[in-house]
């Protein structure tokens, strides 16, 4: 189990996905089949989690890398660019943002 904790030495990219209802599931899957296959392979990945909200107009994604590096070589890889163009056509919009933890409780 993965534990939110300001003591690891983690990068945390939180990446939020503005979406239309009708659109919401299709960018779910491709974002999970995303994760299975490719992503969660890649050098550093931690975890990740996918969330959507009630009116499923969003989309937040959770995402733990051991080094910013990490993510960022998982960014730039073919594969994933031709993803984001994807993610891109599903969504009205999509920014990942990389985050450090800087209080944790619980």
């Amino acid at each position: 189990m993965v534990k939110i904790a300001k003591s690891q030495a983690l990068q945390t990219v939180i990446t939020t996905f503005e979406v239309n209802p009708g659109s919401c599931q299709d960018l779910l899957e491709a974002l999970t089949e995303a994760y299975e296959s490719f992503i969660s392979k890649q050098p550093g990945f931690i975890a990740a989690g996918l969330h959507v909200n009630d009116a499923q107009t969003r989309i937040a994604n959770y995402s733990q890398w051991q080094r910013r590096e990490d993510f960022q070589a998982m960014l730039r890889s073919t594969e994933m660019r031709e993803r984001n163009r994807r993610f891109g056509a599903l969504s009205k919009s999509f920014e990942p943002v990389m985050y450090e933890v800087a209080a944790d409780f619980g």
